[in-house]
């Protein structure tokens, strides 16, 4: 840390992903402080914070993942612990934005759960948010403090270009809401861009047909943010095979991965899955094929910036 910092930092892990934060320490320098989580037998939540912090710049790291309802509240809850120690500031890492596919009203009487988890996090006294790949670029707007959102782009494209992946390759966006993600990584990687024409991502039963751009004889490295059930990236792979690409490798940010991924996965026409960890892959979904980079320097790079008031565009 630069010598005029006149708050120290701490990083708090709770339970959603402590071997990131455990990562995020290293590279930033700022050290785990300690605290104990207790799960009552009817499911509430305490937390206690066993070390003083008052005057302390605070960083708290949790995503909003599987059991999404009680990562959410142990984040809540551990904010206003932090709140009542007369913390300097309290900044919320979240490599994983829960609850972010809902952005807009897409049908009547629907919610907007990315702006609710917002209000959560304003309401509860949040000085600025650290997020990852959001699933929709909007979100930065539901906040009205600081929000750094950092990217996996250069992440991700590095790691394509030094496995040669980005040889004789396409970029893909799984569907036209992915395009602009997509092309970031085409752009850097000067690659080819093709689209899925899927009219219907969210339905379980739509098989897109076609292929908008030329993927024939090309590896196919289709680009997402999240993975959930798997399917997009099944139909995906399997119409891009029948468009004649060669190999069909899927570079995705998020393993959110419900039960139902593993069969999605395990098909045959994804040669390689790329992801990060910003979620922690369960066991069962450890396939030979599914490679996890670490996010862990990006984010401690980030934090190091931001204590010392400097911009984070360096990083991307």
């Amino acid at each position: 840390m630069s010598s005029n910092t006149k708050h120290k930092p701490i990083i708090f892990a709770l339970n959603s992903n402590k071997p990131l934060a455990e990562k995020i320490s290293a590279t930033s320098g700022m050290p785990l402080g300690k605290s104990t989580i207790n799960h009552f037998s009817d499911g509430e939540i305490k937390i206690s914070i066993d070390e003083s912090i008052r005057g302390d710049d605070v960083y708290i790291v949790q995503s909003i993942t599987n059991p999404a309802n009680d990562n959410l509240m142990e984040l809540l809850i551990m904010i206003d612990a932090v709140r009542r120690t007369s913390s300097h500031s309290i900044n919320v890492v979240i490599p994983y934005y829960g609850y972010s596919r809902s952005t807009k009203k897409t049908e009547a009487r629907a919610p907007i759960t990315a702006k609710l988890i917002a209000s959560f996090l304003q309401n509860s006294a949040a000085d600025r948010v650290i997020a990852l790949d959001l699933h929709a670029a909007q979100i930065q707007g539901f906040f009205d403090i600081p929000l750094d959102h950092l990217r996996t782009d250069r992440l991700m494209s590095e790691y394509l270009h030094e496995e040669h992946l980005n040889d004789n390759a396409v970029v893909v966006a799984p569907d036209h809401n992915g395009v602009a993600r997509a092309r970031n990584i085409a752009d850097r990687l000067d690659l080819p861009l093709a689209i899925v024409d899927n009219r219907d991502p969210e339905s379980n039963t739509y098989v897109p047909k076609e292929i908008i751009g030329d993927v024939k004889g090309k590896n196919a490295i289709i680009i997402d943010d999240m993975i959930v059930t798997g399917r997009k990236m099944k139909v995906s792979a399997d119409v891009l095979k029948s468009a004649g690409a060669k190999n069909v490798y899927a570079a995705v940010t998020h393993p959110v991965f419900s039960d139902s991924a593993l069969e999605n996965l395990s098909d045959d026409n994804l040669a390689r899955i790329i992801v990060t960890d910003s979620i922690v892959i369960p066991k069962k979904f450890k396939l030979d094929k599914i490679t996890v980079l670490s996010v862990g320097k990006l984010i401690g790079e980030a934090l190091k910036l931001i204590q010392n008031d400097e911009s984070t565009h360096v990083l991307f």
